[in-house]
């Protein structure tokens, strides 16, 4: 059957890449004004030096090229280019390198580089907390642990089998449990314990967080992974509180099985689909031994009914109910690695571990700055993912134009979110610069 006339509807529409004032993602501008008040790109310049090795010089700003990608949810170099399309790069506060450029970069690490680069995580976190979005002498909750992160090349440094059965990474961090916020974070090879540099990381998170503005009580929260009397004793000795879970040992067993059937008492607000209940007992003299025991209600449950127990010691004072349940909260933990794995961390691009560790620290620092950025800019409103934070702030399409020696942004008209934007940007721009 012949057609007559041209193409209609969205065939008579022509496309063509030839905008020069285009911005994709103009919302970066928020982002980059937040780091810009932190002094990221100088902080970077002055810590980090690769000396003479290929890939040095402008440290500051290839790193800083890498995070607001990262902070746009790049998950490989190439994604970086996004920066380089229109006049984005115009937006981000620094100069955007090529990706090649950024490649022969990260190569340039070598673990004591890659140190540096975490004392830059941890200034950071103490000038944003210092500008407004630390706990100041409220209470800090800070859980530990590590995740697999999965690659896929069997040629990559460390790349190894761990207790997930996958090929990965195993990256070991601490965040802040109100916010998400990574305040320290430390590649590992797959195949590591999870314990494995634990005690070395500990030590180093409890000096950060001494260096911040942070002056409230302290409690840390773990998994059994992280159980050992060093442990408990470092983070006595330096005032904190902790909730760290245990395995099942025969001493651990022994203790559980002496407990009175008297002693349990059962949780009202547990899920209907089993019923829990909790105890204590006393441990080491000055630690409480606090355990969960629960019964599934399902058929199988009720044909062979027996409980598991779930333990971890602690050296709180508080109420029994309030300290099992917050220490069942550590979970949370896992949002802001699902943030992060939907970011940078989805995977690790480079085939050099040292490489990989300095993605990884870049990763958590564009990570921060989107929770800052909510922080400092919106207080008020609650964002939970970072994936929310971009698609309403960060991926706005744009316009950059100069009139009469003026630059202005123009975004789109009726943006569901104008004025939740409109007023952080406005918070932002408002704190003093560090």
């Amino acid at each position: 059957m012949v057609q007559h006339g041209g193409p209609s509807g969205l065939d008579a529409i022509d496309v063509c890449f030839d905008d020069e004032r285009a911005v994709a993602s103009a919302g970066i501008a928020l982002v980059a004004t937040l780091a810009q008040r932190l002094g990221a790109e100088q902080l970077i310049d002055e810590t980090v030096d690769l000396g003479d090795r290929p890939g040095a010089g402008l440290e500051g700003a290839k790193a800083m090229t890498l995070v607001s990608a990262m902070a746009l949810g790049a998950d490989c170099i190439d994604d970086c280019d996004l920066l380089r399309s229109g006049r984005t790069a115009e937006l981000v506060g620094h100069r955007v390198l090529a990706p090649s450029t950024l490649g022969t970069f990260l190569r340039a690490f070598t673990f004591g580089h890659v140190r540096q680069l975490d004392r830059v995580l941890g200034e950071l976190v103490a000038r944003a907390w210092a500008a407004g979005a630390g706990p100041g002498d409220g209470r800090l909750v800070i859980d530990l642990d590590s995740f697999v992160g999965e690659v896929y090349g069997s040629k990559k440094q460390g790349a190894a089998f761990g207790y997930t059965r996958v090929r990965g990474m195993h990256p070991i961090l601490a965040t802040r449990a109100d916010t998400g916020e990574v305040l320290h974070i430390r590649l590992r090879k797959g195949s590591a314990n999870t314990s494995r540099g634990a005690g070395r990381f500990l030590d180093e998170l409890i000096a950060r967080i001494a260096r911040t503005n942070a002056t409230g009580p302290r409690l840390l929260r773990a998994d059994s992974g992280f159980w050992n009397n060093k442990t408990f004793d470092k983070l006595e000795a330096a005032g904190w509180d902790f909730s760290i879970g245990v395995r099942q040992n025969p001493k651990i067993r022994a203790a559980i099985e002496a407990i009175d059937e008297t002693a349990w008492t059962t949780l009202e607000d547990y899920p209907k689909t089993s019923i829990a209940q909790i105890a204590e007992t006393e441990w080491a003299t000055s630690r409480r031994l606090v355990i969960r025991r629960v019964r599934t209600l399902d058929r199988q449950g009720q044909l062979l009914p027996t409980w598991e127990h779930y333990a971890f010691i602690t050296n709180r004072t508080d109420d029994l109910a309030l300290v099992e349940a917050e220490h069942r909260q550590h979970a949370q933990i896992e949002l802001a690695i699902r943030d992060l794995k939907d970011q940078a961390l989805a995977h690790f691009p480079s085939g050099r571990f040292c490489a990989n560790s300095a993605w990884t620290v870049l990763a958590a620092i564009a990570h921060n700055l989107l929770r800052w950025t909510q922080l400092l800019g919106a207080p008020n409103q609650t964002i939970r993912t970072a994936r929310t934070l971009r698609r309403r702030w960060l991926t706005l399409p744009g316009r950059l134009t100069r009139t009469a020696r003026r630059w202005t942004l123009h975004l789109p008209a009726r943006w569901p979110w104008r004025n939740a934007f409109t007023q952080a940007l406005e918070r932002i721009r408002a704190l003093q610069p560090a």
